[in-house]
């Protein structure tokens, strides 16, 4: 469908299920911060994400991430190249995973937003080593599911001195 130098069209990419899925449907079309806008997607989504308990919560991100894994994977062999920038379904997977017990309220949205673009923009170790070293679509959904981890432990410690974990 493209070589490793081009962009997916918009019609490619919103007429083929694998690629809109992929591209967090159609946020990693951004043509700037393609990352950045599959991740505000993902937070847009995530007061209705939340109103589940936290069980099916976790449930639901761990079947998301695996279903993500073969999307992405999918996606990587018709685009051609490991990692497209406009693969973002893996940004949507790390800031659920992020936000799991968070409350849904704007100062900690913004809080794991912010620091989950930080982790997954930086990459620091070990996120940095999945993300090298790591293939196909484990290895992109991996450094972003790390990225969500860190963020996770980030905002629980915020919690925790805050007043409290889970308030």
């Amino acid at each position: 469908m493209t070589t490793s130098n081009t962009r997916p069209s918009a019609r490619a990419v919103l007429t083929d299920p694998v690629l809109l899925l992929a591209f967090g449907l159609g946020s990693g079309l951004s043509p700037r911060a393609p990352g950045t806008a599959g991740s505000l997607l993902a937070m847009l989504l995530f007061p209705l994400l939340s109103l589940l308990p936290l069980g099916l919560y976790l449930l639901f991100v761990l079947a998301f991430s695996l279903v993500a894994i073969g999307i992405c994977g999918s996606a990587e062999k018709k685009l051609g190249l490991h990692d497209h920038g406009g693969i973002v379904i893996d940004e949507v997977a790390g800031i659920w995973l992020a936000m799991a017990a968070m409350p849904a309220t704007l100062p900690w949205m913004v809080a794991g937003f912010v620091v989950f673009r930080l982790f997954d923009i930086v990459k620091p170790w070990p996120i940095r080593l999945l993300d090298r070293h790591v293939r196909g679509g484990l290895g992109i959904m991996l450094d972003d599911l790390a990225a969500g981890a860190f963020t996770w432990l980030v905002l629980a410690i915020a919690q925790f001195l805050l007043g409290g974990f889970g308030s």
